[in-house]
């Protein structure tokens, strides 16, 4: 705001002191409240108004909110944001629930309509108190019924951590905090590891009784619905107690972990995951941004080319072809049920065999070469069942953590050619991908974990082991991809038996597609995406090959 005051709370009652034009003085030290400002609100008739607020509507609505706020009229304040219902609930669990009893707010320069503040709080809870600071923002707009200038309502308003459906809280802590190590005994900070933040939040959510740890007292962004295991797990912002850990191990390698989060950080949005296909145990999870949603293990979409793994397996468990050095046709173009599709620029590959076509990623061979099964019926469930059947893909995997399962459907038309390159309504995540690259590599699939299976006895998924030929077959063509085909540039730099595949995926509305890619080198496998990161090899690729050095 533009005139320099100040918001406070003393002794548990909101006041608001100013040192600038247009507020009411305050007495921080006795808590008096003298010559209050109100809501700012006229009495009498007025015309509505439209278009962007002005720069004086900008200053008086964020003066009247931050001043009903202050003054714990909860109610009073989310009649001025352009949403009372959701706004009321937070703004007064801001002392009831999060027990903030002492607060300054100052706000800064508006930007804009946009007005940032920062807030140094107090928050004390049954005889404990401690210093609680950060800044958030404010946007006004013009309200769409009443022409008002409002502060537009989000709950990162109260704090930039909170989204719909949370809200803070100061209690005992649902879970006992835990001190998780890797597999060689080393700390995991979220600090040292930014990425692993909403993972050990989980972890501790799910394990924390069971590591043997005591409750503290903390300050944390809960969600308001905590039934069942999909609930989002407790996010700490102040601890005031700390408890006692308990010792909890992961799979994880802490080597390996640094390096992908390197690796990530270099993207706006980017997911990594590195599994060891031997035991499918997780060595390394990082996403960029680091402390948002974790999309290496919970997203969903398409995988490009990548997926051609999976549809290699199902061409030749079928019989469409017979291993890698099976002529098939790869011209620019093919047609399916008068849908048209081609290769990148157009190339084609005369007299070639499967893993030429594989390990330059044309996508027509795999069109093409599996027509004749559009006479049978399994034709759109054929990779699906593939999928399922070796590569555990739509099993419920029990990793430790709530994690996505990756979504091959039946399809129809268009769709099931599309499906055969990774397109149309095939949905995966890093984690699905490094898993299937994981079972080419060992030859059975091995579900992935982030922590022991004894430790809770879970179930894990099973899945029949590749028929042997198959998984050479898969290895085969995954080396030369890596060694002479799309993966060459990327892993160029990469020791001992390797192998990759590239992978590009469109996304209606997005210029530019997602850059996936896969790879294995040795006993490590790991799969990327970098979002609108054009070709696999460009983007992903070097993620990729970063984690398998630092394997």
């Amino acid at each position: 705001m533009r005139s320099g005051a100040k918001v406070a709370i003393v002794g548990g009652v909101f006041v608001v002191v100013a040192s600038g034009v247009g507020y009411g003085g305050y007495n921080l030290y006795n808590g008096l409240t003298g010559s209050g400002t109100g809501t700012g609100t006229k009495s009498g008739a007025a015309t509505k108004k439209s278009g962007p607020p002005s720069a004086d509507e900008i200053d008086q609505a964020a003066k009247d909110f931050l001043a009903a706020w202050a003054n714990g009229k909860a109610a009073e304040a989310a009649q001025l944001t352009n949403n009372a219902a959701e706004a009321e609930p937070l703004l007064a669990g801001y002392r009831d629930q999060a027990h903030v009893s002492e607060a300054v707010i100052t706000p800064g320069t508006a930007v804009g309509a946009k007005v940032p503040f920062t807030v140094k709080a107090t928050v004390s809870y049954e005889g404990q108190a401690k210093p609680w600071s950060y800044t958030s923002e404010l946007t006004v707009v013009r309200g769409l019924s009443t022409g008002r200038a409002l502060v537009d309502w989000m709950p990162a308003v109260v704090h930039p951590k909170l989204t719909k459906n949370t809200m803070l809280k100061t209690d005992q802590a649902s879970a006992p905090p835990i001190k998780a190590v890797d597999r060689k005994g080393r700390e995991l900070t979220k600090e040292k590891y930014p990425s692993l933040g909403p993972i050990l939040d989980s972890l501790r959510k799910k394990y924390g009784e069971d590591a043997g740890g005591t409750a503290g007292v903390e300050l944390v962004v809960a969600a308001t619905d905590q039934a069942g295991d999909q609930a989002a797990a407790d996010q700490t912002l102040l601890t005031l107690s700390k408890g006692e850990e308990g010792r909890l191990d992961t799979t994880l390698d802490a080597d390996v972990q640094a390096a992908a989060e390197t690796a990530v950080k270099k993207y706006g949005q980017a997911s990594v995951v590195a599994i060891k296909p031997s035991t499918g145990e997780i060595r390394a999870v990082a996403n960029s941004p680091a402390d948002g949603y974790n999309t290496a293990m919970m997203g969903a979409q398409a995988p490009g080319s990548t997926m051609k793994i999976v549809t290699a397996a199902m061409m030749m468990d079928n019989g469409v072809v017979h291993g890698p050095g099976a002529k098939v046709e790869c011209p620019s173009t093919v047609m399916w049920d008068g849908v048209p599709f081609q290769n990148l620029e157009k190339f084609e590959i005369k007299n070639g065999t499967f893993k030429d076509s594989f390990r330059r990623s044309c996508n027509t061979a795999f069109i093409k070469a599996i027509t004749p099964l559009n006479k049978k019926k399994t034709a759109g469930t054929a990779l699906g069942e593939t999928a399922r059947k070796y590569f555990g893909i739509g099993l419920d995997w029990q990793t430790g953590i709530v994690s996505v399962d990756g979504s091959v459907p039946e399809s129809s038309g268009a769709e099931t050619a599309a499906s055969y390159i990774g397109q149309g309504k095939i949905t995966m995540n890093v984690l699905n991908m490094a898993s299937i690259t994981a079972t080419a590599k060992s030859g059975g699939f091995k579900q992935p974990v982030i922590v022991p299976q004894g430790l809770d006895d879970r179930e894990l998924a099973t899945a029949q082991r590749l028929p042997g030929s198959i998984a050479q077959a898969l290895r085969e063509m995954m080396r030369a991809t890596a060694a002479y085909g799309t993966g060459q540039s990327a892993m160029s730099g990469v020791g001992g038996d390797k192998g990759a595949k590239t992978g590009s995926a469109e996304v209606d509305g997005q210029g530019k597609s997602n850059s996936w890619f896969t790879g294995f080198a040795d006993d490590l496998a790991a799969a990327a995406v970098v979002q609108s990161g054009g070709h696999g090899g460009d983007a992903a690729g070097p993620v990729v090959a970063q984690i398998l050095k630092a394997g």
